[in-house]
């Protein structure tokens, strides 16, 4: 298993499916040259990152800094997302993470037993 937090999230799986989706549509429109295409691929692309973007205000994704090991799992929710993260542009962009409710994320969380990551990996 990989020593790092890759950011495996419900948030972050379901935005990469409907981006796939949305650059196949485009990629289509443009072998074939279909503006139809081309707009409706370009819709989906915009309504993965607005799907990723509620997933994560509600949770489903994660904060910009390393998560301890036991909530690397898939289906772990993050708690704090509702006060929005300090050092997360999303948070700010919905008016959360600029109060004194919000969580400071300090880049790597030090996991026992296990070596540090060189280097933390926001998501």
């Amino acid at each position: 298993m990989s020593q790092y937090d890759e950011g495996h999230t419900v948030a972050g799986w379901t935005g990469t499916a409907i981006a796939t989706i949305g650059s196949a549509v485009l990629g289509a429109g443009i072998c074939i040259v279909s503006g139809a295409l081309i707009g409706g691929g370009l819709v989906i692309l915009a309504a993965s990152v607005l799907v990723t973007w509620a997933l994560h205000l509600t949770g489903w994704g994660k904060p910009p800094a390393v998560r301890p090991r036991g909530e690397w799992r898939m289906g772990a929710r993050d708690l704090a997302a509702r006060g929005g993260h300090a050092d997360c542009w999303g948070c700010r962009l919905a008016g959360r993470g600029r109060g004194a409710g919000a969580v400071a994320s300090s880049g790597v969380v030090p996991v026992a037993g296990e070596p540090e990551p060189a280097a933390a990996e926001a998501g």
